[in-house]
């Protein structure tokens, strides 16, 4: 028994049919995050209050206790306190910053979970967890999460 497709009558070059893959599907910000893009267009950032009283940064639609809509917004502070972080030494391209900085998760003042962003402190030495820092706003802002550029340390 042979195997070659010559000999069995089968084409001998790979049948090809363009495909192309699309997404069409577009998802609007809804109430919830398109008050946090909104409130970050202002300089200002907004988080949502759950059922169980805590205030989360980033916004959430559904509460994470009960699946609920989530509908009392709370403006917190642009200032808080890292909570934890780690190096970036060589930062990709699309990455907030073209220079080293830190990954850090930041609990604002007034919340009560954590946003990730990036961090601004020249150097590793020169971060810690619990340190104050600051937010740094976009001079243009569009109402987008890249209106947050990163934190910087407080007094910098």
């Amino acid at each position: 028994m042979t195997t070659d497709a010559s000999v069995s009558g089968l084409p001998t070059e790979a049948l090809v049919a363009p495909h192309e893959i699309d997404y069409t599907y577009t998802r609007s910000t809804g109430p919830v995050i398109g008050a946090f893009l909104g409130g970050l267009r202002e300089k200002r950032i907004i988080g949502a209050r759950g059922s169980d009283g805590r205030v989360l940064v980033p916004p959430s639609d559904y509460d994470p206790v009960t699946s609920d809509d989530l509908t009392e917004l709370v403006e917190v502070g642009t200032s808080g306190v890292v909570t934890t972080w780690t190096w970036n030494s060589t930062p990709l391209e699309g990455q907030p910053l073209d220079q080293p900085f830190a990954w850090a998760l930041v609990k604002l003042d007034g919340a009560d979970t954590g946003l990730l962003a990036a961090l601004d402190a020249g150097s590793a030495d020169k971060v810690s967890t619990g340190m104050r820092v600051s937010a740094k706003f976009a001079d243009e802002p569009s109402g987008t999460i890249k209106d947050l550029i990163c934190f910087v340390p407080e007094g910098a």
